[in-house]
């Protein structure tokens, strides 16, 4: 067999996997996310809150006066002391 031929029927089979797995997939709905305070088992704290609307600012949390608040508190509750001041 040729080299030309293999390469050939290698590309050919990986074309076929793929559209395998996509149709595999599509069959699925996609995964949602239940948000923590909706599930029964976990019961969202205030600080956890906090730090879940800081995360969804993304970027803009930088410059939130809120979330540096949050996450100087986040960091005292984790570290057991204040920051070393600059």
């Amino acid at each position: 067999m040729s080299s030309r031929l293999s390469f050939r029927l290698a590309a050919a089979a990986f074309a076929v996997l793929a559209i395998l797995v996509a149709a595999l997939q599509s069959r699925h709905p996609p995964m949602t996310s239940t948000p923590a305070a909706a599930t029964k088992d976990h019961v969202i704290t205030p600080h956890a809150a906090r730090m879940a609307h800081c995360q969804s600012l993304g970027a803009a949390g930088a410059q939130d006066p809120d979330c540096l608040k949050a996450w100087d508190d986040a960091r005292t509750r984790f570290l057991g002391a204040k920051k070393a001041e600059r």
